[in-house]
């Protein structure tokens, strides 16, 4: 039960600086799709952080987890620490010298040869949030949540100020400012750079010791997560990468404009999951000798299902007020937001599913479930896109993220099994199914108001299913009065 308060406390401080963030992000988006000149714009952005996530993931090589792992369980956490942030920094500085020095033969290989400082920003930027990766992991190793989340915020907030003021302000007082999207790099190096400086207090208390035991360790356990990360990344960005390369440069940048910007709609779900992780990781791992966590694992996998479906509903019920934060060029795009989140949904089961090969060190199990994954995703992006564009990717997304859930389930359930209550979270998605098929078949010629009014009924039926069966009222008010 400690447990549970402590994730629920520490998921309240991260999910609300990651639900905010994600929220003042979204005001980017608008503002993207508004100002900039086309889709393909938008597109070159879409591309390049695609890239990077990718390259960010190779960066810090599964270390994040790992580090988790083996601070909790060595006597000198500080000496993982260190020694963690030392493989990582030296890994991302040998990176960033090997782009600015090949950066004109990349920014050519990659179709930027006429913006290859766009390219060189980018390798700066991600070299610095692959250290800070880290930073961040030590701020949740030492449960200090509200200066992790307070390092985000200050994070976008002067990113959106920024961005606010070459996209908005500056156009409109001087006459000669030309829109670009490089003025996005440009912000993202400068917002980057001062939360590098404010981790001073967290880079002085690493005693800046490297140890050749933990070195070894370290890395045996690290480099199947390498493999498991890069299979996820590309789960969520190969489309993205594959799409302006398949298809005609220009076209395939449009579309992925179009795909991204949609997208963004449906990151409601990465945000729901992305803030559990970071609450549920020191969790699991500081009590996996605890007796109740297999049951610890399994209620939350219920709950992390039941309100994930209550997103996706939301989200759907008001997708006609919600497409309005993109540009109406970008609308076309609208009909792939279930599908994404659909995706991303399967995503955040897999994660939950996960933690049965890294309990017991078996991190390569993950490695050929992402894999297998990725490879049914990039085989049906190189199939149907060249036919559906952007569609293609979407329903890529569903395919890479249910093999590995399936494949994890099963195996798991053999090797490690958590009793899994599946009759009940079964019965949650049929539900969640019905209610979606009642809220998109509506007649079109209905008033968009009578459509909102009808969805939120569809909503409030799920919510009042959760209340019945596993929040009553009843038991509600006798937690209160106590």
């Amino acid at each position: 039960m400690a447990n549970i308060k402590s994730l629920a406390k520490d998921t309240a401080i991260y999910g609300l600086s990651s639900i905010v963030g994600r929220f003042l992000n979204y005001l980017l988006v608008p503002l993207y799709t508004y100002t900039l000149k086309s889709c393909s714009d938008y597109g070159i952005v879409s591309d390049l952080y695609a890239q990077t996530a990718l390259v960010l993931v190779i960066l810090t090589f599964g270390m994040e987890t790992t580090f988790f792992r083996f601070v909790n369980k060595e006597e000198r956490p500080l000496d993982v620490f260190s020694t963690a942030l030392l493989m990582v920094g030296g890994v991302s500085v040998l990176f960033l010298a090997l782009v600015l020095g090949l950066l004109p033969q990349l920014s050519s290989a990659l179709g930027y040869e006429e913006h290859p400082w766009y390219v060189g920003m980018m390798a700066i930027i991600v070299a610095m949030d692959a250290f800070q990766a880290i930073l961040f992991g030590y701020l949740r190793y030492k449960k200090q949540a509200i200066r992790f989340a307070m390092l985000k915020m200050t994070f976008i907030f002067i990113n959106i100020v920024l961005n606010v003021i070459a996209y908005v302000a500056l156009p409109k007082f001087m006459d000669d400012w030309q829109i670009t999207a490089g003025y996005t790099f440009i912000i993202n190096l400068i917002c980057t750079s001062i939360i590098m400086l404010l981790f001073l207090p967290e880079l002085r208390q690493c005693p800046w010791r490297f140890d050749k035991q933990y070195f070894r360790t370290m890395l045996s356990y690290t480099w199947p997560m390498l493999i498991l990360g890069i299979a996820g990344i590309l789960n969520q960005v190969a489309g993205q990468i594959l799409l302006p390369r398949i298809l005609p440069r220009e076209e395939g940048r449009h579309a992925l404009g179009i795909y991204n910007a949609c997208v963004k709609i449906a990151m409601i779900m990465a945000m729901i999951t992305q803030a559990f992780r970071y609450a549920y990781e020191p969790v699991v791992f500081a009590g996996h000798k605890d007796k109740n966590n297999p049951e610890l694992l399994a209620k939350t996998m219920k709950y992390f299902i039941i309100f994930t479906l209550l997103a996706f509903l939301c989200v759907m019920g008001y997708i006609d007020l919600l497409g309005l934060i993109i540009g109406e060029s970008y609308r076309v795009g609208l009909s792939i937001v279930p599908i994404v989140m659909a995706a991303e949904i399967m995503m955040g089961v897999y994660f939950n599913l996960s933690f049965w090969y890294k309990l017991i060190d078996r991190t390569i199990w993950g490695a050929w479930f992402s894999l297998a994954g990725c490879a049914a995703l990039i085989a049906i992006n190189v199939i149907f896109i060249p036919e559906y564009g952007y569609t293609a990717c979407a329903w890529a997304g569903v395919a890479g993220y249910g093999t590995s859930m399936l494949l994890s389930y099963i195996v798991g359930q053999k090797k490690n099994p958590i009793p899994y209550n599946l009759k009940e979270i079964f019965r949650y998605v049929v539900l969640a199914a019905v209610l979606f098929v009642a809220m998109k078949y509506q007649p079109e010629s209905w008033p968009t108001w009578l459509h909102i009014i009808l969805n939120t009924v569809c909503i409030l039926l799920f919510v009042l299913e959760i209340l019945h069966r596993d929040l009553p009222v009843s038991s509600l008010k006798q937690k209160l009065k106590r």
